[in-house]
């Protein structure tokens, strides 16, 4: 942890910075990356790849840096615990490549957690800027964190609080290729006619455009450097356009990495096996990853309820105020394998972590 005070560097920003913004800044040459909101890209080259990853020998281990954006709130801070207790737990077990660790916190000051988690401190967007959509905030932080910070890895994991590793995580990128998982609802053809004002025809088919977030993503940090800034720069572009901001709704900053790693060449090796989604997935014996953002909830007998609040439930959202209680009851007899697994992991993680409060 004796790296975190080094952290703590202000930035001055005006609101006036953000105003100046123009889409032929985004589609500008390739710059190095600056404080000022520089998006640029390169050409763009290659299709989108999918094949299958195999985990390489300690010979050849290529440490990643895993970076969770996280705010101040109760919310985030019991979610980023427990990610933070599994990721110790698989750090260096067999098969991992798993270096340091960093919550990039973006609520501009410390907070409670600051000796027990390394913390990069980054200040947020000017009031008003992210129009109450929080996750604006995340490019932001994630461009002061790359330019400030010392990161000794060559690859980067930029994953979220509300994730659990489930076992050792190997270095799926290869080469020049990141590695991402892919979403059913990211949906670049469908959305062509939109993504066009931000990736033009000359930068190649919209089939370059992955099907991904920036989360779970493991990239290169060289390559980070020159996505981040574009990647801040189109989601600021995007929220300012009616059409696109309705288009995309809460997936809006989503997009907005995917274009932005397509607008600086950089394709993604597309695997399904990184994270799964409960209780739509339901077993965790593949992934590296699980995570819980939808509500699980299911009668006693072990069927899903949907639509419905469940005789028993887990969704994180029930424990926005306060973190959830240690021991939480295991779902009944007949409810996929990914759900029990997800509690019983919570669990393990609320008994061990010191200071649980509920």
């Amino acid at each position: 942890m004796g790296f975190r005070g080094k952290f703590f560097f202000p930035i001055l920003m005006t609101l006036s910075l953000f105003l100046i913004i123009r889409y032929n800044y985004i589609v500008s040459g390739d710059p190095p990356l600056r404080q000022d909101l520089p998006g640029r890209r390169s050409s763009s080259s290659g299709d989108d790849v999918t094949f299958p990853v195999k985990t390489q020998s300690k010979r050849t281990k290529r440490l990643f840096h895993t970076a969770v954006t996280a705010t101040d709130s109760v919310y985030s801070t019991w979610q980023c615990r427990i990610m933070y207790y599994w990721y110790n737990r698989f750090r260096d077990e067999p098969g991992s490549d798993m270096g340091g660790f960093t919550r990039i916190l973006h609520s501009g000051r410390p907070d409670g957690l600051m000796d027990e988690i390394p913390t990069f401190v980054a200040d947020p967007l000017p009031s008003g800027v992210d129009q109450g959509y929080v996750v604006l905030n995340r490019p932001w932080a994630f461009v002061q964190w790359l330019q400030q910070a010392h990161i000794e890895e060559d690859y980067i994991l930029m994953a979220e609080p509300d994730h659990i590793i489930v076992k050792p995580i190997p270095n799926l990128a290869r080469g020049n290729l990141g590695a991402a998982f892919p979403f059913f609802y990211i949906e670049p053809k469908k959305y062509e006619s939109v993504l066009r004002k931000f990736f033009p025809k000359e930068n190649g088919p919209i089939s370059r455009i992955d099907p991904i977030g920036n989360s779970p993503v493991i990239v290169s940090k060289k390559a980070l450097k020159k996505i981040a800034p574009t990647w801040m720069n189109v989601s600021l572009a995007m929220k300012n356009d009616p059409q696109t901001d309705k288009a995309f709704g809460w997936v809006l900053e989503m997009y907005a990495y995917a274009v932005s790693s397509a607008l600086h060449g950089v394709s993604n090796i597309l695997n399904k096996d990184f994270m799964i989604q409960p209780p739509w997935d339901t077993e965790s014996k593949k992934t590296y990853i699980i995570h819980y953002t939808y509500g699980c909830d299911f009668d006693m007998k072990g069927n899903i309820m949907r639509g419905k609040i469940g005789e028993w439930r887990f969704d994180k959202r029930s424990y926005g105020d306060k973190p959830p209680p240690r021991n939480l009851t295991l779902p009944p007899q007949g409810v996929p394998e990914s759900v029990v697994t997800l509690v019983t992991m919570m669990n393990e993680a609320t008994a061990n972590i010191p200071n649980w409060e509920s």
